[in-house]
């Protein structure tokens, strides 16, 4: 399994919004990097803060890092020089651990943010659309979400504050201190600007929603109690607010130089704050040379996140633990799969013989059975199969997992006379198929 990424950690925003991919193009782009030699399967996660390629390399192939960093860098017409600088790659383990983390917020901007979970589902989601998953990460991410469900379920490391919409009110708090005095604006009416607005509760004077749907906007409002305004007033209710929150999923600003420099001319010197939670940006750059405005993004609320971190070192503690727990399970199984087509064709054999013999039987001494009677002996002997075969089964599972089944593979080979068949290593030994789906 590879790794191949960009995040807060190791990119700056203007170099992370230039690599996001819309949710209706991931099944795409894992399509992409699928069809890379030596690559079996992908699935690609991208969030406001990483751009993640998982892949899983063919046995004996190189290992195809280089590959898919020129496809991310074809994908945001970036040379691949510049994007060597900022990617990331992690192999086998060091991959599979990285995943559990992401996957459990253990990697977040904001350490327990809920979205992250939601956001690695969708991806998986679409690339199970595009056709791009197979039996390997049909199988570890499923495990890395229900990990994650884990951590959110038995440590508290979701309590309180734990988004980047969250941690943007209590950014607006710090400057403003009392907040019953300011008028808010939220810019977007999605999910980070629905976070924000529910952040917001009761604490300002006034709370409005500016949305290009204005029936969505409309909605967020209602349900928060806030006003709305036209996509078209954006102008003008900068003229008004105190703090701007803009978190749209737009892929160019939408807050200019020169609609604010306009606004500030009727604003009569009063400060104007904007916290920019969106990647890509919604708020030019350049808006903060503006004298009196000021403009802050998701990598300027490092502080207050660092803060929100330390009080969740515990809960951090205890969620690496059950992802640890979790990835020595997942490891346990991938190395089972290497006894399985022994398993399988062991079973398979022994089926082949008891069925001989009682199919012999009810074609002679039993042929007056009826099929009632005729289904309970076959039942009987799948069970009687089953019993037979578990020890064996154990044994080169705890073998296996022990990384010293090679022997006992090969002794089992020889004392039944087995041979496998590819694709097998896909089925469990009581021949049903994996339980890889999610």
């Amino acid at each position: 399994m590879v790794v191949v990424g960009l995040s807060h950690r190791t990119a700056p925003i203007e170099v992370r919004e230039r690599f996001a991919i819309a949710e209706a193009q991931l099944g795409e782009f894992a399509k992409n990097v699928q069809s890379l030699d030596g690559v079996s399967e992908a699935f690609v996660v991208s969030t406001c803060n990483r751009l993640e390629v998982y892949a899983v390399a063919e046995d004996g192939a190189p290992s195809p890092e280089l590959a898919i960093i020129e496809t991310i860098a074809s994908w945001g017409k970036q040379p691949s020089a510049d994007v060597r600088r900022f990617v990331y790659t992690r192999l086998d383990r060091d991959a599979l651990l990285h995943l559990f983390h992401v996957t459990a917020s253990l990697d977040s901007l904001v350490v327990g943010e809920p979205q992250i979970l939601g956001q690695v589902k969708s991806a998986f989601e679409c690339a199970g659309h595009a056709g791009t998953l197979g039996p390997y990460l049909q199988r570890c991410v499923p495990r890395a979400l229900a990990a994650a469900k884990r951590v959110r379920t038995e440590t508290s490391i979701g309590a309180g504050n734990v988004s980047v919409s969250s941690v943007a009110v209590d950014l607006a708090e710090q400057i403003f201190g009392d907040l019953s005095q300011c008028e808010a604006l939220l810019v977007g009416a999605g999910e980070m600007a629905e976070a924000a607005a529910r952040s917001f509760g009761k604490r300002t004077r006034a709370l409005r929603v500016c949305n290009r749907s204005f029936d969505r906007g409309a909605a967020l409002a209602r349900a928060i109690g806030a006003g709305v305004a036209t996509w078209e007033s954006l102008g003008h209710e900068l003229t008004t607010a105190d703090v701007v929150i803009a978190g749209t999923s737009a892929t160019e600003f939408v807050i200019t130089h020169e609609m604010v420099n306009k606004a500030r001319r009727d604003r009569r010197g009063r400060s104007l704050f904007f916290i920019d939670i969106a990647v890509p940006r919604n708020v030019d750059p350049k808006v903060h040379k503006i004298d009196n405005v000021y403009v802050f993004n998701v990598d300027d609320l490092e502080n207050q996140v660092q803060t929100a971190q330390e009080r969740r070192q515990g809960a951090r503690d205890l969620a690496s633990s059950i992802i640890n727990e979790e990835l020595t399970a997942h490891e346990h199984w991938a190395l089972s799969l290497g006894v399985q087509p022994t398993l399988v064709a062991l079973r398979a054999s022994a089926r082949a013989v008891f069925r001989s013999e009682l199919e012999r039987t009810l074609a002679t001494r039993l042929k007056h059975l009826g099929p009632e009677e005729r289904a309970a002996l076959e039942q009987m002997l799948d069970s009687a199969v089953s019993k037979w075969l578990h020890r064996p089964t154990t044994a080169l599972k705890e073998a296996a997992a022990r990384g010293e089944s090679q022997s006992l593979v090969e002794a089992t080979a020889a004392l039944f006379n087995v041979e496998t068949e590819e694709g097998t290593e896909t089925r469990d030994a009581s021949g049903d198929e994996d339980a890889v789906r999610h």
